[in-house]
């Protein structure tokens, strides 16, 4: 099941909603690292209606949309309680079609869940289980998105809600003119390419695959150095969490490894705060896109201790030689990849050039010898 389709469905989902690209991206990245995404903005800036597109993309699923208002109730999202069990003092509800059943969700104005709704919405969203009357059900829920007009305020007692979104987006109006035009305009119907329930678990299982290498696990360390220094502070658990979405990021450009860039997507993800959000997006700019000359200055080093470590064990010849070699040829594909992407970047800059033809030679080298070892 080639990715391709995915690629389509992200092209067609672009020409459909004009000046969402990053928006889209999001989305398509949570549905195949299985997160949640809450989007944050005014009325009208199509919030819902893109949102809504989970539930067409994926043929067989099930999908739950609700406004949510300070007076919403538990049946709204969770069912009406059972009349048949409740005659014999049974606080079961009816949850067929409701939210626990929901592959995906949309959730309007979700900072507005009062306390009755609140604390079933934590588990189901973090756990994926829903307790009816004290029985956990298993609830087949992958991506739950919500959106707000405005942030939360402290004193509100929703930060616990707030945590459970992974991605959080502000979304605003159109800001280019000619797609405001072209918005205006469009009286397209497209057909929108679609997955089964199996193509999308098929992919999200290959999205774990995605290898992250050492270098990439040091960046991330990095990130969350500088964060502190700055007073922001990501859980633990909020940083395991954002692989995912750096091996699906990759995956959705046809890759097998993440890179560097990728971790750019963190901006979205590892404030707590409003207040932290401007200083967090500015942390993971400097660390993730060099200048050509600063990227060149950190891989060379890194990629000639990789060489020098694989030549001296292969001439110590221990045991676990063979090992050590076959990981650091991992570590110096990594940079060579790295590279790579800054070529894409920098496409007309001949360091770059010179440097990937250098290391693709020497790597090409060392695989030969290790071949022969």
């Amino acid at each position: 099941m080639s990715y391709m389709k995915l690629q389509q469905i992200q092209q067609c989902l672009n020409s459909k909603f004009y000046d969402r690209e990053a928006e889209i991206e999001a989305l398509m990245t949570a549905l195949l690292s299985r997160q949640h995404i809450v989007f944050i903005g005014p009325a009208g800036t199509g919030k819902s209606a893109l949102s809504s597109m989970l539930g067409k993309i994926v043929e067989g699923s099930q999908y739950f949309q609700h406004l949510l208002t300070p007076f919403s109730t538990p049946e709204e999202l969770f069912g009406v309680l059972s009349l048949k069990d409740l005659e014999q003092g049974i606080y079961k509800r009816n949850i067929e079609g409701m939210l626990p059943e929901a592959h995906f969700a949309f959730i309007d104005e979700i900072f507005k869940a009062n306390s009755a709704i609140l604390n079933s919405l934590l588990t189901l969203i973090n756990e994926r289980i829903y307790y009816n009357n004290g029985v956990p059900v298993t609830s087949p829920l992958m991506t739950l998105v919500g959106s707000s007009n405005e942030y939360i305020e402290e004193e509100e007692g929703l930060e616990a809600l707030f945590d459970r979104f992974l991605l959080r987006y502000e979304v605003e109006y159109i800001r280019e003119e000619d797609s405001f035009i072209s918005m205006l305009k469009d009286e397209r119907e497209m057909t929108m390419p679609t997955l089964t329930l199996d193509e999308l678990n098929f992919h999200q299982n290959r999205v774990k695959s995605v290898f992250i290498s050492d270098a990439i696990y040091q960046t991330l360390a990095k990130v969350r150095s500088k964060l502190r220094d700055e007073g922001i502070r990501p859980s633990d658990r909020r940083f395991k969490q954002s692989l995912s979405l750096l091996q699906a990021k990759a995956y959705l450009e046809g890759r097998f490894e993440v890179t560097r860039t990728d971790i750019a997507l963190l901006k979205h993800a590892l404030w707590e705060t409003i207040d932290q959000k401007e200083k967090t997006e500015e942390i993971l700019h400097d660390i993730c896109h060099d200048t050509v000359e600063a990227f060149i200055e950190r891989i060379v080093p890194e990629f000639e201790d990789v060489i020098v470590n694989a030549r001296n064990a292969m001439i110590r010849r221990t045991p676990n030689s063979h090992a050590t070699v076959s990981e650091l040829l991992i570590q110096g594909k990594s940079l060579f990849l790295e590279v790579q992407a800054m070529h894409r970047q920098a496409p007309n800059r001949e360091e770059l050039i010179q440097l990937k033809q250098d290391m693709h030679k020497r790597l090409l080298q060392i695989t030969t010898d290790v071949i022969g070892f």
